[in-house]
């Protein structure tokens, strides 16, 4: 994985679910020395959770992830859902 860094962080953790990826960063100088964010583009960090502890920064990237994993399937129950429609018509 190519370094990448945000605000002074250190990217250590990524995860893509679908179009999304989430990814977690380390500065041992600040304060809050984790940050999960999602990411776009590989460069546009948003939506920050600042954490003061490893275990906390795992536990909210994944959180992160599954929930948008269940937006992912309900996008997809939706379209099946749409499709099982038409074919009834």
């Amino acid at each position: 994985m190519e370094e990448r860094s945000n605000c002074g962080y250190t990217i250590v953790q990524t995860l893509m679910i679908g179009d999304s990826e989430f990814v977690l960063g380390h500065n041992p100088e600040s304060p809050n020395p984790y940050v999960t964010w999602k990411c776009s583009n590989g460069d546009y960090y948003f939506w920050g959770h600042y954490c003061n502890d490893r275990m906390d920064a795992d536990r909210d990237l994944l959180t992160r992830a599954g929930q948008e994993l269940e937006r992912l399937e309900q996008r997809m129950r939706r379209t099946q859902k749409n499709k099982d429609k038409g074919r009834e018509r």
